[in-house]
């Protein structure tokens, strides 16, 4: 991090946020919140405190801006840059108000309400595997299978297309990640994979709706309007993608937030009932979505920076979940009150399928803590990139069973 002198003798940090080794979870992302609400980067400002956070992702002068990350990246045509431009995460307007319009009744709460007992059971299933050897590899052995099967579960699929969808859904992953133009050929592959998967489906539930979410996408309409089926297509494919990817990640970055916070571990297998604060607590400190992007879309100065049309404008959730000014006791605390995080976002891009990771993280996270005791690293632990979308490739650990 270096910092620059500007006029109004402020220290304003600056950020090489495309090094490999840029990391959200550093001390120069510490010191740099301590020093400026903002720092500049080589894409645009990037925003790193709450209360400026909070308001700037519901600003009208900012609308999404992850659209133009592919050819942040060089990538400027292919499967993936034509579904990413196409989705409902990127796009603005009326076509973004009337997909989600569309959307919204197939994420029925009454739907996921009725899915607990699975998730549960679910989960107990995966834990039986592992629980006598007082080891496992987290992510393979819990965080992937649980996650990709909860979407099976939604969808209405055999579970057994799990280690499928899971390939694929990991595979498009690497788009968000600094190596995105190096893997661009096997993420074009993916998505081309999860297209035809994805078409088979709704073809099907055309042919033969039930009750199950794909069902409900299928037959959703609003005064005479449906989604057509390329819509229907990349709705699917962004919640497969989106629901498996960060799910996975997300549990693993639980666990590793509970290793470092073994009281609250206990706490969390003492009172189950705060499965659903341990979610909102993990999501505050430790989110896999570390930041979002805008893009501004007028001129217009904020705080006395003044923002041209087109800046590029990164909003570090990460490092605001954690701010002191706004969380005077920013650690994870399963007792504690706190303002909302913005670990699914905000704004109008608020995500879709929030209450989904919700439900099904809440219920994991209680029958984890009631059953491994003092879970601890054993070694040989990867991970991705601390930046994008980050979290544990493995996650190898130790525990002693509970009961």
């Amino acid at each position: 991090m270096s910092v620059e002198t500007v006029p109004n003798q402020l220290n304003i940090p600056y950020l090489d946020i495309s090094d490999p080794s840029f990391a959200m979870q550093s001390e120069e992302l510490r010191n740099a919140r301590e020093a400026s609400w903002y720092a500049k980067t080589n894409y645009g400002i990037a925003v790193l405190r709450y209360d400026e956070v909070s308001k700037l992702l519901k600003s009208p002068k900012l609308i999404q801006g992850s659209a133009k990350w592919p050819a942040h990246n060089g990538v400027h045509g292919g499967l993936f840059f034509d579904w990413w431009t196409k989705n409902l995460l990127v796009l603005e307007g009326e076509d973004h108000h009337r997909i989600r319009r569309l959307l919204n009744p197939a994420f029925s709460p009454r739907l996921i309400k009725d899915l607990v007992p699975r998730f549960q059971a679910l989960a107990n299933e995966l834990i039986d595997d592992f629980i006598d050897k007082g080891e496992c590899e987290f992510i393979s052995d819990f965080a992937e299978p649980y996650a990709t099967r909860v979407l099976t579960i939604l969808l209405g699929i055999d579970e057994s297309e799990w280690p499928t969808i899971a390939r694929l859904a990991s595979t498009i992953g690497l788009a968000l990640g600094v190596t995105f133009k190096q893997d661009l050929e096997k993420v074009d592959a993916a998505v081309a994979e999860l297209y035809a998967y994805a078409e088979d489906l709704i073809k099907d539930r055309q042919a033969n709706p039930g009750e199950d979410f794909v069902s409900r996408l299928v037959l959703a309409s609003r005064d005479g309007d449906k989604l057509s089926d390329e819509e229907l297509r990349n709705a699917l494919v962004l919640l497969i993608f989106g629901g498996m990817d960060t799910t996975r990640n997300q549990l693993g970055l639980a666990m590793q937030s509970f290793m470092r916070n073994p009281g609250q571990w206990d706490l969390l297998a003492e009172r189950p009932e705060l499965g659903t604060k341990a979610v909102e607590e993990v999501m505050r400190t430790n989110p896999t979505v570390t930041w979002v992007t805008r893009e501004a879309v007028e001129d217009f100065t904020y705080q006395g920076l003044d923002i041209a049309a087109g800046t590029t404008v990164h909003l570090f959730t990460q490092v605001s979940g954690t701010d002191p000014l706004a969380f005077p006791n920013p650690e994870l605390d399963l007792l504690g009150e706190h303002p909302a995080h913005y670990g699914f976002g905000g704004g109008v891009h608020h995500c879709l399928g929030h209450f989904v990771a919700r439900a099904d993280m809440s219920e994991a996270l209680p029958l984890l803590a009631s059953r491994l005791g003092n879970p601890h690293l054993t070694g040989g632990d990867e991970w991705l990139p601390d930046s994008g979308n980050t979290g544990p490739i493995r996650l190898p650990i130790g525990f002693a069973k509970r009961g």
